[in-house]
């Protein structure tokens, strides 16, 4: 039984929490946030759980074994540095820090410590996702000519993540929250991302996040990825990532849903729904920690996610 502290108790740390509490191999023994009405409304619904408001406290208990942080990006480096020297396995949430010299710092310090280091992208445990990626492996759609990532938001931040720091330029943004899930899957598929040239639109008002963002990245073999990001304007949210090859599509809408379409000889297209989500994060951990086979977004690409976002953010 692997032995959880979580650190964090946001709109994410809290969706990870039901998954470590309804996880056969997973007890949540410890929490950690610095909102103390927060953890009481948890200890209602948590049983047998030790409570932290400051987590260097959680840190000096012997018995947990995993440590996932969830607070917003510029916590994360501090944090984990003090996760890694209590020879604590640590899980982060995305992205990995908040800059490039923090990443970097973080990752020597996990590869130093030899513990288990993972960051939560659940996108890549998604049917869906296997789905694309299969079709584009296989060459379903023929060679890649062209990816795209479209982020399209009414407003920003969304109803549900009302809090200062994702609205903010320091930390927060759709860029910082959304595009590191993307950034993950095509340098999965692809390989290295070996241009960046971006263009951000900012408010008057200098501690306010991005409003537009349109980015042309070029992949090692040549193939152009274009980013185009809005919000505040007069639509429902969709996020879209789409794949052309020379005989089809392929593209993943709102997260899990999987469109596809391939011209052959009749000229027919063949549309492709799938909506069949499963996320096996935690397993996966839990086999890292005991020494087996798996499957993890380890803070070494979470580095080189980083590399690429910097980049993103840093408008021409």
């Amino acid at each position: 039984m692997v032995k959880v502290g979580i650190i964090g108790l946001g709109a994410v740390g809290d969706r990870l929490l039901k998954q470590f509490l309804g996880h056969s191999e997973t007890q949540v023994y410890a929490i950690c946030d610095s909102n103390a009405g927060r953890l009481q409304e948890v200890k209602e619904q948590v049983k047998n759980v030790e409570l932290y408001t400051n987590y260097k406290d959680l840190l000096l208990n012997p018995e947990i074994d995993l440590v996932y942080i969830a607070v917003p990006p510029k916590y994360h480096h501090r944090i984990a540095l003090d996760a890694v020297q209590a020879k604590k396995h640590v899980l982060c949430e995305k992205p990995l820090a908040d800059s490039y010299d923090e990443a970097k710092e973080m990752l020597e310090a996990v590869e130093n410590a030899s513990v288990t280091h993972a960051i939560n992208f659940p996108l890549a445990y998604n049917d869906a996702v296997n789905e694309l990626k299969k079709r584009v492996i296989d060459k379903e759609i023929g060679e890649t000519q062209r990816v795209e990532l479209t982020m399209h938001f009414p407003k920003w931040p969304r109803a549900w993540q009302q809090n200062p720091w994702i609205a903010g330029r320091e930390q927060g943004g759709f860029v910082r929250e959304i595009t590191p899930h993307y950034l993950q899957l095509i340098l999965e598929l692809f390989g290295d991302i070996k241009e960046v040239q971006s263009y951000i639109q900012y408010p008057s008002n200098e501690n306010d996040c991005e409003t537009s963002i349109i980015a042309r990245l070029m992949l090692s073999n040549g193939c152009p990825v274009l980013i185009n990001g809005l919000s505040g304007i007069g639509r429902k949210e969709e996020i879209s990532f789409k794949i052309y090859g020379d005989k089809g599509t392929v593209a993943l809408k709102n997260w899990s849903q999987l469109e596809g379409e391939r011209i052959e000889k009749d000229s027919h297209v063949i549309n492709v729904l799938e909506n069949n989500e499963h996320q096996d994060l935690i397993s996966e951990m839990v086999k890292a920690i005991n020494g087996d086979k798996c499957r993890l977004i380890t803070f070494k690409e979470g580095f080189e996610i980083q590399k690429v976002l910097e980049k993103l953010l840093q408008s021409k």
